[in-house]
């Protein structure tokens, strides 16, 4: 069942939404070249827990981190681990907190030192594709138009979008009803109704979009070993232009 959200509800996520965006800040600072990425979910552990989170991944499912670190190829829900980062890598870095019963969920995905031009395509379609979805979330419209235009967005300038894996509905659970591809048609699936609370997230690689899970049974890769980007906002629904929870 979709859950429309109370005012004190969406006060709880937005708290747990800024401790999102603000632990994804605080790994952008600090990313390196030679760092291990099983440095980067310590660092993210201690983060949420100082600011008073718990971290939504670490147990969810079985998985066994706190934060997702997908590298080059991999586009969701790589496990940290003694991986070492080098120059020229781009990396999706997933959070998500819980504060007071209430979830926050955002991603990005960064260079390590100087990229390729291809990366850095690659990244700013991901960024606009996140953009063109929030641009209709908007109350009257449908699930259909959101996803119909992070399509549009990634495909427009040569990329696909994955269509294994969705954005969701979010709140006292990390994925509640309705899930949000990140392809569709416009007008089609749930009417969007303002105190809905959605996390777009979407997810474009280099060539096809077809994946495959590695033997961890967790990390996803493109079926072609391509690059993807992934990025991914909490957001609201409101009357007019939708509230970004995941941010600082």
């Amino acid at each position: 069942m979709i859950v429309l959200k109370s005012s004190w509800e969406l006060a709880r996520m937005r708290e747990a939404g800024r401790i999102v965006a603000q632990a994804l800040a605080y790994l952008v600072e600090r990313i390196r070249p030679g760092m291990a990425t099983r440095e980067l979910d310590l660092l993210t552990e201690a983060f949420i827990n100082r600011k008073g989170g718990v971290p939504s991944f670490k147990g969810y499912r079985g998985f066994p981190a706190s934060l997702c670190v997908s590298v080059n190829e991999e586009v969701v829900h790589g496990i940290p681990g003694p991986r070492i980062l080098k120059e020229g890598d781009i990396v999706s870095l997933d959070i998500g907190v819980i504060y007071k019963g209430y979830q926050g969920d955002a991603a990005l995905t960064v260079g390590v030192g100087e990229i390729s031009e291809e990366a850095k395509d690659l990244i700013a379609t991901a960024r606009g594709a996140l953009l063109a979805g929030m641009a209709q979330a908007r109350d009257g419209l449908h699930v259909g138009d959101i996803s119909w235009a992070i399509q549009q967005y990634a495909e427009s300038r040569g990329y696909s979008v994955v269509r294994e894996y969705t954005g969701h509905g979010i709140g006292r659970q990390m994925h509640e009803d309705p899930q949000v591809p990140n392809f569709g048609q416009p007008g089609r699936g749930p009417a969007l109704k303002a105190g809905m609370t959605l996390a777009l997230e979407p997810m474009v690689n280099v060539g096809g979009y077809l994946t495959r899970i590695r033997d961890d049974n967790w990390t996803v890769v493109t079926d072609n070993g391509k690059l993807s980007a992934h990025f991914e906002h909490t957001i609201a629904i409101r009357q007019g232009e939708p509230e970004i929870l995941t941010v600082l």
